[in-house]
């Protein structure tokens, strides 16, 4: 079975196809970035170096760039035609209510509408997608796997927030969690590796941040809240913030709108830093003696070290901890500034391994003398997705034959 895996933001659209068939092969992957700018930028990447290839065209909407992507894959021979796509899955953001991989419908893109208020980057294009490729492919199923299912294991003494319980209840106004797919990727693939790796925290860093405590291989905490604006300090994204301060600003005359795009678009690393949202810069301006530069990276390291201690206490103690994501798998610094003086908790990072790790494959990174083993590991969400995907269609098929008997 061939499954397409969409990955939407709101200027990018990134794919990869797999055969679950037979294994879980990639068939292929692509993406498109700067839709409905001057010029969009693509890849293309094959099963052999040689299908590879890149370019830059202009994409009004995330339906051309989609179309353009789907006659790639005949144009190299990947499919025939775009029937051969018998399954689309989506790394969905936020569904409120709906807690597991489904099948999508009107139902689930009215709710996805409905907390578009709150997740305003990721759930319109994914609505937009989700309608694209039924207007392209009809009569292939699509499966919204959300982000916050793995989440839902969560003790609700950790999910709910100290308002009147009626917001909890009728609003859904609560501590939901994301990057689940990341997360169950990193938890299960620890597991393979090593059995014993039964208490895990996972640090998924990147333009987007959290960190995941993980027991045998299941979520029980996670440093968002109700929305991904939370937790650790994002590229751009504000992390946690005293809603009070809004008095503050409101007292100095900025509007609703105003506040939410200062802290949603030009906070977290570029706000502090002033010098980009992407840490690479930020790293290098720190070399050349920019003051907010270190200031930046300190403080996304010690609010990474802050949700680390919450969930040593949680966990009572960890097997092993792990780094994902942009920055996680190829920031050396981050990772060295996160574990530094952790020895106390049988935490030791070789910095020469650590140093030498290029993020690219996984690595593993303690000191000899560590009782916790750390290491890089790339992430594969899209996998997760493509699996969670299989099986809501498994569950479909199964269901459609009890009721044919």
């Amino acid at each position: 079975m061939r499954i397409l895996i969409a990955n939407l933001g709101s200027t990018s659209f990134k794919y990869k196809l797999f055969d679950m068939s037979d294994g879980e092969v990639l068939l292929a992957e692509g993406d498109v970035d700067r839709i409905a700018q001057h010029t969009s930028e693509w890849s293309f990447r094959g099963g052999r170096p040689e299908e590879n290839d890149s370019g830059n065209e202009h994409f009004a909407s995330h339906a051309e760039a989609i179309d353009f992507h789907l006659n790639t894959l005949i144009d190299k021979s990947v499919i025939s035609h775009s029937g051969q796509i018998e399954a689309i899955g989506f790394k969905a953001v936020h569904g409120g209510p709906i807690n597991s991989a489904v099948l999508v419908d009107e139902h689930v893109i009215n709710v996805m509408e409905e907390f578009s208020d709150i997740a305003p980057s990721h759930n319109p294009p994914y609505i937009m997608a989700m309608r694209a490729f039924n207007k392209i492919l009809p009569n292939t199923p699509q499966v919204a796997a959300f982000e916050t299912a793995f989440h839902q294991t969560i003790p609700k003494k950790r999910q709910v927030y100290a308002i009147p319980y009626e917001w909890t209840e009728n609003l859904g106004i609560r501590r939901y969690g994301f990057h689940g797919a990341s997360h169950c990727y990193v938890g299960n693939r620890l597991k393979e590796i090593d059995v014993s790796l039964k208490k895990v925290i996972n640090c998924h860093l990147g333009g987007s941040s959290s960190v995941c405590a993980i027991e045998n291989t299941q979520s029980v905490a996670n440093s968002f809240g109700m929305t991904v604006q939370t937790g650790i300090p994002h590229a751009v994204r504000v992390g946690d913030f005293d809603v009070f301060s809004l008095l503050k600003l409101k007292a100095m005359g900025l509007d609703q709108d105003t506040i939410w795009q200062k802290l949603g678009k030009e906070s977290g690393l570029f706000g502090i830093s002033g010098v980009s949202s992407d840490l690479r810069d930020i790293e290098a301006a720190a070399e050349q003696g920019n003051q907010r530069a270190a200031l930046a990276i300190d403080v996304l390291a010690e609010s990474v070290r802050h949700y680390i201690g919450s969930y040593l206490a949680i966990l009572n103690g960890v097997d092993a901890i792990c780094f994902t994501g942009g920055i996680g798998q190829f920031s050396s610094i981050i990772r060295e500034k996160v574990l530094q003086d952790m020895e106390f908790a049988g935490i030791h990072l070789d910095r020469d391994q650590n140093r030498q790790s290029d993020g690219t494959k996984e690595n593993r990174i303690d000191h000899s003398t560590s009782t916790v083993q750390i290491w890089t590991i790339p992430t594969n969400e899209e996998l997760i997705v493509a699996r969670q995907t299989m099986a809501i269609l498994s569950q479909q098929q199964t269901q459609g034959i009890r009721q044919k008997g």
